[in-house]
């Protein structure tokens, strides 16, 4: 398993573009899970597998990270803080925040090289160790740095997951054995 899995935010974990889809202030009503609303009752949500993606590598110990070039980086925050994501499955927990998942959030415009290397600079975890989900190929320019991308055609599932992870693990058949 790599030691950081980052994500991209819109077209790869929810289905909208957060800086031209969504009107804040967002709201949550009540404690509804994996939904915020705009100022216009548009909703957003993960997609379907991204919960328990969330949980799999919080408990395998993968720092996970958020690299988006959004121009609504506050909004997206926003959206994080808000939406629940609901327990594991067969667990009794409570609902947590999304954002309480991320370990590292780079939420800004420009190219994802940029982001990469905050993270790179912030967790020490070294680029061969990363996986990156995003659902725009040029980002793919990341790989430059030695992090393994993984293209999101039609939103984040656990098919992308796997393939993603068979892609990282192919990289580094020494750490395979290891891996949960």
């Amino acid at each position: 398993m790599p030691k950081l899995v980052a994500f991209d935010l819109d077209y790869t974990l929810w289905d909208l573009w957060i800086d031209t889809h969504v009107s804040g202030p967002l709201k949550r009503d009540k404690n509804t899970v994996n939904e915020v609303l705009d100022k216009h009752g548009d909703t957003i949500a993960f997609y379907k597998h991204v919960p328990q993606i969330l949980h799999r590598l919080r408990t395998a110990g993968v720092t996970i990270a958020a690299a988006s070039r959004t121009s609504a980086p506050t909004l997206a925050r926003q959206a994080l803080q808000l939406l629940l994501v609901p327990p594991k499955t067969g667990s009794d927990d409570r609902p947590e925040k999304a954002i309480d998942f991320f370990d590292v959030m780079e939420i800004y415009p420009g190219s994802k090289l940029t982001h990469f290397r905050k993270i790179h600079e912030k967790t020490g975890i070294p680029y061969s160790e990363m996986l990156f989900f995003d659902d725009e190929h040029r980002n793919k320019e990341t790989e430059e740095l030695g992090v393994t991308f993984c293209l999101v055609r039609n939103g984040m599932d656990n098919q992308t997951f796997e393939k993603g992870l068979a892609e990282w693990r192919k990289r580094h058949p020494e750490e395979v054995n290891e891996d949960a």
